[in-house]
């Protein structure tokens, strides 16, 4: 089986020659192990940090190591009693077409509540991280109007569903018409940033803000938040590969002013709560009532370009990888 490394720490934009395909080394399972075919990987904004090799709130990337990170696959061989072969499973496995782990640290999905690539996505840590986010750290109400930056994207478009489903009035951006047609048909009131700049598309206010993007996204809901809002920073990816950093927003006095609340968070610190997100969300991904999108690329060797793709707005909802057959 084979496997990407980080062949070079990425300088700005991530580029094909920062990474290497080689094939990995193979063994049989010892005694708690399981050895798994991968069938979908993840790409993640936040592995571009652990590019730098700068520890933040999880270890970066060695240089010519393989590249961790979310997957899913199929049980081929097992010595750990609670799973067989042919189970579904999630795993850190990263960027390769297997290999393997301890049984203890693999998670078993079941393909009767939804299908197995929602554990990378809706069901997964970046539903999870919308999840958590609008009830533990952004406390939203029935009746509230929250912003949702990068709305398209794997995490924004599920803080957009689950808002809409408690009742707030939800409006969020994309950066092409057709990603703010599909937002539209999700119920939320969507803008183009690249037509229709953010300060002007909530000129009405807002009492929530849902940060995916950082920047000059930022920088307008601050002037948008009403007094006592909320800013659940989830992410920037808009500043992930400058090279030098930029000025934070000119209006942070808003903050002051306005009795502002604004915190950042780590999904890993609530995981006591993935169980309370499944029983809740689960349901509605299964029953097809939640939109679980998801945009595919085929084949290990495009997992780069998938990754690159990211910071161009390539994906509408989650992007996977296929990186092997599902039976």
């Amino acid at each position: 089986m084979r496997e990407i490394v980080l062949a070079a720490r990425p300088q700005g934009e991530p580029k094909e020659t920062d990474f290497e395909l080689r094939d990995a080394d193979e063994r049989e399972p010892g005694d708690g192990e399981v050895l798994v075919r991968n069938v979908f990987v993840s790409v993640d904004p936040y592995m571009r940090g652990r590019m730098t090799g700068i520890r933040t709130y999880v270890d970066g990337y060695d240089v010519g190591a393989p590249i961790g990170g979310g997957a899913v696959g199929r049980v081929v061989a097992s010595r750990h009693d609670g799973l067989s072969e042919g189970d579904w499973v999630s795993s850190m496995l990263g960027w390769r077409e297997g290999g393997i782990v301890d049984g203890g640290t693999l998670r078993k999905l079941d393909p009767k509540l939804a299908p197995p690539s929602t554990a990378l996505g809706a069901l997964g840590m970046p539903g999870f991280t919308a999840w958590v986010g609008l009830q533990e750290i952004g406390q939203v109400k029935e009746g509230e109007t929250i912003y949702v930056s990068g709305a398209a994207g794997a995490v924004g478009s599920a803080a957009v569903q689950i808002a809409k489903r408690k009742g707030l009035r939800v409006i969020g951006s994309a950066g092409s018409p057709e990603k703010v047609e599909w937002l539209r048909s999700l119920g939320a009131e969507a803008f183009d940033y690249r037509e229709t700049p953010a300060r002007e598309a909530l000129a009405d206010g807002i009492d929530v803000y849902f940060d995916n993007v950082g920047g000059e996204q930022l920088e307008a809901a601050l002037n948008a938040l009403r007094e006592f809002g909320r800013v659940i920073a989830c992410g920037s990816i808009s500043r992930y590969n400058d090279e030098k950093p930029q000025p934070g927003p000119r209006n942070l006095a808003f903050v002051v002013t306005k009795r502002l609340r604004m915190q950042g968070f780590i999904v890993t610190d609530h995981v006591a709560r993935f169980g309370d997100f499944v029983r809740e969300v689960g349901p509605w991904v299964g029953d097809g009532t939640f939109d679980a999108r998801e945009t595919v690329l085929e084949g290990l060797e495009n997992v780069p370009a998938a990754f690159a793709g990211l910071f161009h707005g390539d994906n509408t909802g989650k992007m996977l990888v296929r990186v092997g057959p599902d039976d």
